[in-house]
């Protein structure tokens, strides 16, 4: 089984990979997700090449091969598992799973995975929304539109949170903008760097900004 280090660089690489142009993580952006000197990721990243689990090019960045990206997806289907059964099963609220998860997702069985797996019924989505993918390493593809740039006037639901840390959570659980959670935008502005919302079946009104807004994922309500 690969370390805990090998296992948190493969899955940073991967969403470092998604969120770029060129499916490539760059070696800066890398170091600074792992919170480690430019130097020490390098190693990093050339041991997981020599391991034939990535691809690194030199002043280029690196990408995951076919084997570090199932890698990645078995580790964010523990995570994402782990994190659904804390708040289904044990109870936790949804803005404080995250670093229970980060721990135990390095040493969980797999037999232990999928028994939680079928407990819960085979979940499609964690707590935030996060897809998550299947015992074949299957991740099912949605594309949402955020609360930054979706049409204005039009009923939404929160589909997905992409921030986890704990204080853009529980700011969220404060005004109610939980996974599946109606919203509308009723206006942006530019100069303000703000959205204006109203929230739930009361239409609370709600401010924030512009970089809190691209945060939070919704697709239509039918």
């Amino acid at each position: 089984m690969p370390s805990a280090t090998v296992e948190d660089y493969i899955k940073h690489i991967y969403a470092l990979e998604e969120a770029s142009e060129n499916g490539e993580a760059s070696m800066g952006r890398v170091a600074e997700a792992l919170g480690v000197v430019p130097g020490t990721a390098t190693t990093m990243v050339k041991a997981l090449a020599e391991a034939g689990l990535a691809s690194y090019s030199p002043r280029v960045g690196v990408q995951l091969t076919q084997q570090g990206r199932a890698l990645a997806l078995h580790v964010l289907r523990r995570h994402r598992l782990i994190e659904q059964f804390l708040v289904e099963v044990l109870g936790f609220d949804w803005s404080e799973v995250h670093e229970e998860a980060e721990l135990l997702e390095h040493v969980i069985s797999d037999r232990l995975l999928e028994r939680i797996d079928r407990r819960l019924g085979h979940p499609t989505e964690d707590p935030h929304g996060d897809p998550i993918p299947n015992a074949e390493g299957e991740l099912r593809a949605d594309q949402f539109e955020s609360l930054a740039d979706c049409p204005t006037s039009i009923p939404h639901e929160v589909a997905r949170v992409s921030d986890q840390d704990n204080a853009f959570l529980n700011y969220l659980t404060e005004v109610g903008l939980n996974p599946g959670e109606r919203v509308v935008v009723n206006s942006r502005s530019s100069g303000a760097d703000a959205v204006t919302l109203s929230v739930g079946a009361s239409d609370k009104t709600l401010t924030m900004g512009m970089g809190a807004a691209q945060k939070i994922l919704v697709r239509p309500l039918a």
